[in-house]
């Protein structure tokens, strides 16, 4: 197996036979012709607000620096090294760079031999192809034998308006049940570059959902620290309990500013980690009296965060006064515009303060 690049327009390819798929009538820009223009392309939408500052490419710079000192961690992806940051390490180390080509099930068969002869690789590709395409190669060739492969991927849930071909809305619901996988989702860019040596640390399998390119940079202003299996309290609130993970934490601490103006004192509790959940943590905040709990994450509604805080919270008898879930609908999601689909599914900042004041 060489190293190297095979063809650099593979994430091109994907993406134009996306564009020739049918669109589901969401357009470019918002229906309303009296709201402001939306320009953001489907395909290369960042998450960033206009005036939010950033990191470019904050796991393949991450990945660089943790091989400086670790030469047994590899790259490895399926075509899609442009499209997921692994250019950067590719460009770094070249000789520890694998191009596998249009070939998920081989990608995660090559990076469970690799990991058999002592290495730790890192593979990348889309979170749909990942877990739509191969699920059973992952569970009997990574996760049965406990191989400290990493799977870090790109468009989790809806970062991509290119429809259902590749927002992977249902990868947490796919993945979870899979014994001995742990999960990971990060919300900005110090939590991925501070996930990638702990995920590197750990001696076994991890799925983590992975934002790219311009990636927004928040949580440096809560003293936060990414520990792997631990949720954070970032801020505290009286009436509100937000748990959230990925960039929905991002937009959770929006949303609680906002309320704040209301005289709504909302808190926020990051859960990076989405298997190991970090119970204890839930259990006590989860259990101060009087408080809505709300659950937000940028996944279906269907077998991801929610459910699993809703079975903890359950099966230790905490019952929360009210508990909701702000979360993509269990269907197959429209095409288009990230700021016009994020509002039109309930998960932008916006959509997100109206479910709460209304369930207040």
């Amino acid at each position: 197996m060489g190293a190297g690049h095979r063809r650099a327009g593979r994430g091109e390819d994907r993406m134009s036979r996306a564009r020739r798929a049918p669109w589901r009538g969401v357009p470019q820009q918002a229906a309303d012709p009296g709201r402001p223009r939306l320009t953001t392309s489907a395909m290369i939408a960042s998450i960033a607000g206009p005036d939010q500052r950033t990191r470019p490419a904050p796991f393949g710079h991450a990945l660089v620096e943790l091989a400086r000192t670790r030469p047994e961690v590899l790259g490895l992806t399926a075509d899609l090294a442009k499209y997921t940051d692994l250019h950067v390490f590719a460009q770094a180390h070249p000789d520890r760079f694998y191009q596998m080509g249009m070939a998920e099930q081989l990608l995660m068969l090559a990076a469970a031999g690799l990991a058999h002869e002592g290495f730790v690789p890192f593979v990348t590709t889309y979170a749909a192809f990942a877990s739509r395409r191969t699920f059973d190669f992952v569970s009997q060739g990574i996760a049965e034998e406990g191989l400290p492969v990493k799977i870090c991927c790109a468009l989790p849930g809806l970062t991509t308006g290119y429809g259902p071909s590749h927002q992977a809305t249902e990868d947490l619901a796919i993945f979870r049940g899979m014994p001995d996988l742990v999960i990971v989702d990060p919300c900005d860019a110090l939590d991925i570059e501070q996930a990638v040596p702990a995920i590197a640390a750990h001696d076994g399998p991890v799925y983590m959902r992975l934002l790219r390119g311009q990636v927004p940079l928040v949580l440096d202003e809560y003293d936060y620290r990414f520990e792997l299996g631990r949720a954070k309290l970032l801020r505290d609130g009286a009436e509100v309990l937000i748990i959230s993970a990925g960039f929905m934490t991002m937009r959770a601490l929006e949303a609680a500013k906002r309320l704040e103006a209301d005289r709504v004192s909302a808190a926020v509790l990051h859960c990076p980690t989405i298997k190991p959940l970090d119970e204890a943590t839930i259990l006590r905040e989860a259990g101060r009296s009087g408080r809505l709990v709300v659950v937000a994450e940028n996944h279906s509604v269907i077998g991801g965060l929610g459910e699993a805080v809703a079975g903890t919270l359950l099966r230790a008898g905490v019952v929360p006064p009210r508990f909701r879930q702000v979360a993509l609908p269990n269907a197959f999601l429209d095409a288009g515009a990230l700021p016009t689909l994020h509002d039109r599914y309930g998960i932008s900042a916006d959509a997100m303060v109206r479910s709460i004041r209304g369930w207040l």
